[in-house]
């Protein structure tokens, strides 16, 4: 069970960032896209700091960098246990901590199909569980979470477009080649059909991957904002190098 803590953004000092961060509008609703060139950008996946301690705050994450580098940006990854341990598969500089799940199981990780996010040295791919599973890619960092939001162009087949269920949303979705990914997190309540339309239809990602809702979370600095309040599990960002 996670613990529900009050949500606060924080001002930061705007910084100069290779990650582009810009607020977009689609169907009467806002979203703030983060886009990263995956070739060029150091993008990674967090969970603990150098003694095995959880991170689960920006604060906490930026503060277990090396000197010289910057957080430039950051967002929630995926869904975790009470103690925040990752739910489904998590890989963090080729150390596999949690094998890949590929039943059916309880809540939005088993609203099968789900996926998995995958971060090399100079790519970023969302896979569908099975394919993942098939295909077998040698990801350096991964994330396992659920749903998948857009499978091969098409929203997943469960969700519907009259539903009522809306929370605050975040996720990621690729480009085909793998060269950028585009970590959004909505700016109000949607639905997942409203969720994974944006990715579909003006995004034009061909997959893209549900992270969480209600702990949904953005650091980035360009636009002064950095959210705290939940504890985080997994965690993606962007180190700048200075």
């Amino acid at each position: 069970m996670r613990v529900a803590l009050c949500f606060l953004a924080l001002t930061l000092p705007t910084i100069a960032s290779a990650v582009e961060c810009q607020d977009q509008s689609h169907d009467g609703r806002s979203f703030t896209v983060c886009t990263v060139d995956a070739t060029t950008e150091d993008l990674r996946l967090f969970l603990r700091s150098g003694d095995g301690t959880v991170l689960g705050q920006f604060r906490d994450l930026e503060r277990s960098l090396s000197a010289g580098e910057t957080l430039s940006f950051a967002m929630n990854a995926g869904m975790y246990h009470a103690d925040r341990r990752p739910v489904g598969h998590y890989v963090e500089k080729n150390i596999e901590e949690t094998r890949l799940l590929t039943g059916a199981s309880s809540g939005n990780f088993g609203l099968l199909p789900n996926g998995v996010f995958c971060i090399t040295n100079t790519t970023a791919q969302v896979y569908e569980t099975l394919d993942f599973a098939s295909k077998s890619p040698q990801c350096r960092d991964a994330s396992q979470s659920g749903p998948m939001l857009v499978i091969d162009g098409q929203l997943h087949p469960r969700f519907l477009p009259n539903s009522t269920s809306k929370f605050l949303r975040n996720g990621v979705g690729t480009t085909a080649n793998g060269e950028k990914a585009h970590f959004v997190i909505s700016k109000g309540p949607v639905t997942f059909h409203q969720f994974g339309s944006f990715f579909r239809d003006v995004l034009n990602t061909p997959n893209a991957l549900y992270f969480d809702g209600k702990v949904s979370r953005l650091h980035a600095p360009q636009l002064e904002r950095s959210d705290a309040g939940f504890w985080m599990g997994p965690i993606v960002g962007v180190i700048d190098h200075n």
